[in-house]
């Protein structure tokens, strides 16, 4: 028995005595905090790089097939991306205010946004000329890996200062986006992009906005990035894998839908 080392036992830490002194010595509050603390799952039960990898490219992959369907039916079926917009926006919401992580409503969330991404992708590719989709398709794809490149070389990390300058962005934005939706839906300004159109030095206020906007999705997607880095350090519970797929892709098709509108004002 370990008492019966000459070791142990000249140590009071493990004699019955020294067991009651140092139960003696941890007060109610110690007790209480140790209590609190959250079990660690079991190996293999947390998040990984790999497999949140692995959830992203299904989740994606849902996204691009939804995008065929929307696309292709266009024509046939010419409102069905709308309500694919506002089915998406609803279980966006779900998702944001869900508790827990629910991988069936997030896939959802990825099938039914890309029959929105694709209907509307095809409109524009139909109204402001052949070729704007792959472009906008490609410098989302550009903007992407180069924030993951500089994110996992540590050239930027999220920080509480540029995370509360990026929330007040986002806000303001938010007010600027549904000021803009209640002139041109109330008729108050005639142009297509609403103060989008409006021009500054011969520059339209869409082109200058959008890329203040590009920048903002960037720093989301370093959020979106520190959240699974932070979540595989700290060896969160696996569901929240799906938090970070989550996040990623809202970030994504936001970016992605910025850059194609930023790409048909300049066209226009």
């Amino acid at each position: 028995m370990a008492l019966d080392n000459p070791a142990f036992s000249r140590n009071s830490a493990f004699s019955q005595q020294g067991a009651v002194a140092a139960a003696q010595d941890i007060s109610a509050q110690q007790l209480q905090e140790m209590y609190n603390q959250p079990a660690t799952p079991p190996a293999g039960e947390t998040m990984a790089v790999e497999t949140t990898i692995a959830k992203s490219v299904a989740g994606f992959g849902l996204l691009l097939v939804g995008a065929a369907i929307g696309w292709l039916t266009l024509d046939t079926l010419p409102f069905l991306w709308v309500g694919a917009g506002i089915v998406g926006f609803v279980l966006a919401l779900v998702n944001v205010f869900k508790r827990e992580p629910s991988p069936a409503l997030i896939l959802a969330y990825s099938a039914v946004q890309g029959v929105f991404v694709g209907g509307i992708s095809a409109w524009y590719e139909l109204s402001f000329g052949g070729g704007i989709v792959a472009q906008a398709v490609l410098a989302t794809l550009v903007v992407f890996g180069v924030t993951l490149a500089l994110f996992a070389s540590g050239k930027i990390r999220a920080s509480k200062k540029a995370t509360k300058v990026f929330l007040i962005a986002m806000v303001g934005y938010l007010v600027f986006s549904l000021v803009n939706w209640g002139l041109m839906v109330f008729g108050v300004n005639s142009n297509p992009w609403g103060l989008r159109g409006t021009e500054i030095a011969g520059i339209p206020l869409g082109l200058i906005l959008g890329v203040l906007v590009v920048i903002m999705a960037a720093y989301s997607l370093v959020l979106d990035f520190d959240f699974i880095q932070q979540g595989v350090r700290n060896r969160a519970p696996k569901k929240y894998e799906w938090t970070g797929v989550f996040g990623i892709m809202v970030t994504v098709i936001w970016l992605y839908l910025e850059i194609l509108r930023m790409l048909a004002i300049a066209r226009n």
